[in-house]
């Protein structure tokens, strides 16, 4: 497999943002080229951008790039005077640093529930989670002025055609296919649960007092509860990242429209996060894009190929 990754972040304010290419960071608007060759080849386009936002004082979204594996980490901070930018950081550090440590100690213990079938990658990274819960917890434990930070956190890793993924809280995951956008992660916020659970709508959600109420969180609780799932990947998809400061006031159909019509990842971040300051950016704002392009002879489009058959000979598509 071919590696080839542009990657560039942006960060406004005082948000953490950061991309590693294997030679260096780039960071606050600097672009990079990375390639490594280990096989067959697939392409990746990725970038970020952070923002403060329109009514905030202080960026406390991090997210972090990592291109030699296709790690993509993005958290949003919680606790206001109660340090959420460290919360956030040290989550994203402690989740990119479980993962870098893979070669080194392939070994290491498997915290949480393992479903049949999870890859290696799915595993490390659910456990590394639940590490950064552990680590946001000891922080606050060894420094009072931190009590009552936490932070949400999504993050996902492609290895291949596969993607994992693991998730605490309500910033999100979404895959563009073919034109639909697809929402991979739950938010665990309490107005979720209430429509999961028929007590109110979609819609009365969107208006209710209580979105900010969240059923999880890292760092609420010294035990922490890890959503984690795989999914498989083809040309053209589009991975996002963003945390509540986004979806509370750009559509899903917005989205999709932007990552449909810009195919630049940092350019197409620029564009949603501009969205959400001219709707008056109440809150941090970051996103993260990464694009599947297209590869006309290597093993994705082998894969495709395959499922096109299966496609044919079965009748249907699965889902989960």
């Amino acid at each position: 497999m071919r590696v080839i990754s542009r990657v560039q972040s942006l960060s406004r304010g005082l948000g953490c943002a950061s991309v590693e290419t294997g030679s260096g960071l780039g960071s606050d608007g600097d672009g990079c080229e990375f390639s490594q060759r280990i096989g067959e080849s697939v392409q990746i386009s990725s970038g970020g951008v952070t923002d403060v936002g329109r009514v905030r004082t202080n960026n406390e979204d991090c997210f972090r790039i990592i291109t030699p594996l296709n790690l993509f980490v993005l958290a949003d901070g919680m606790g206001g005077e109660a340090h959420g930018e460290i919360a956030s950081a040290l989550a994203v550090e402690t989740v990119v640093k479980h993962c870098l440590d893979e070669e080194a100690n392939p070994a290491a213990k498997v915290l949480g529930q393992v479903q049949p079938g999870w890859s290696a990658r799915t595993k490390r990274l659910s456990t590394a989670l639940y590490l950064a819960n552990k680590t946001i917890c000891k922080s606050a434990e060894e420094h009072p002025e931190q009590r009552g930070m936490g932070a949400t956190l999504t993050a996902a890793w492609i290895d291949r055609s596969k993607l994992s993924i693991a998730h605490v809280g309500d910033s999100r995951a979404y895959l563009l296919r073919a034109g639909s956008l697809l929402q991979l992660t739950r938010d665990h916020s309490l107005v979720a649960e209430q429509v999961r659970q028929g007590v109110i709508t979609a819609a009365e959600a969107e208006e209710s007092d209580m979105q900010s109420v969240l059923l999880r969180a890292l760092g609420a609780q010294p035990e922490i509860e890890v959503d984690a799932e795989e999914h498989g990947l083809f040309p053209r998809d589009v991975l996002m990242l963003c945390p509540d400061g986004l979806t509370r006031v750009v559509t899903e159909p917005e989205i999709a429209g932007v990552l449909q019509a810009e195919t630049d990842p940092v350019r197409g971040a620029e564009e949603l996060v501009g969205i959400a300051n001219d709707r008056g950016g109440p809150d941090n704002i970051t996103v993260v894009i990464a694009r599947m392009l297209k590869d006309s002879n290597g093993w994705f489009s082998w894969l495709r190929r395959k499922a096109v058959k299966n496609l044919g000979n079965n009748g249907n598509a699965g889902g989960k």
